[in-house]
């Protein structure tokens, strides 16, 4: 049995990480603080807030202090790490493990990590942010190597609109976005608002492809910096990749 603390902004789709730990086969735990956000925008100068060291510090104390000893802790926030740039993003999952002393990432660098896993070298970004922050997203990728065939960008401001979209209107948003690349070996929904654990082997088959989306992998590079990483039923793909 592990333990991954995430640290996750607001209040959005947060709920997919209890609905994630009930799928789980080894009694692993998914404990989760929310970290301050005091303004709810994807919106660069809002995100570099949200993402700064001493909001993610303050929240790695407490999920520890809550769950007790951890394994492992991620920053469950794609937009606010992506737009610290590469190099930027880094340094603040350095920071963070100086403060956690356990294994440590975010959510940027878990889709980077879980295409390599599976061997993706290029994808489709369905990205729910306005166009100029979900750019930053396609810098961040292809500056790990990762070919971006496509962006759609929703232009959605909040998280908290985000956290309201239908389960159907996501298979819906996956399907279009791979129908215009396809050439692309997966498709990548990048923000942890969006609800999307009671719906990851759904998309995986409407879409055709590997789809993977933000807390799914928060959720798995979690757990497999915890040592965890093992078959799990129910979660798309990537999990039954191992």
């Amino acid at each position: 049995m592990s333990t991954v603390g995430f640290l996750y902004p607001g209040f959005s789709a947060e709920d997919d990480y209890p609905r994630a730990e009930k799928l789980l086969t080894d009694d692993s735990r998914l404990a989760l603080v929310h970290t301050a956000m005091p303004e709810d925008a994807h919106r660069e100068d809002a995100l570099l807030t949200i993402g700064g060291d001493e909001v993610l510090a303050d929240g790695a104390r407490r999920v520890a202090a809550e769950a007790g000893p951890l394994d492992a802790v991620v920053w469950a926030c794609t937009s606010g790490s992506f737009i610290f740039g590469p190099e930027g993003a880094a340094r603040q999952v350095a920071a963070l493990e100086r403060v956690s002393g356990v294994p440590t990432s975010s959510t940027s660098f878990a889709f980077v990590d879980a295409c390599r896993r599976l061997g993706i070298r290029s994808v489709a970004v369905g990205a729910t942010y306005p166009p100029d922050v979900a750019g930053a997203f396609v810098h961040f990728l292809t500056h790990h190597d990762i070919s971006v065939h496509t962006l759609s960008a929703r232009d959605i401001i909040t998280a908290a609109e985000v956290g309201t979209l239908p389960p159907e209107t996501v298979l819906e948003f996956a399907a279009a976005v791979a129908s215009d690349a396809p050439g692309a070996d997966a498709v990548l929904l990048p923000d942890t608002a969006l609800h999307t654990v009671d719906v990851l082997d759904a998309l995986d088959a409407r879409v055709g492809r590997p789809v993977l989306t933000a807390n799914q992998v928060s959720i798995w590079q979690g757990l497999r910096l915890a040592g965890a990483d093992v078959d799990r039923p129910g979660l798309g793909t990537l999990f039954r990749r191992g």
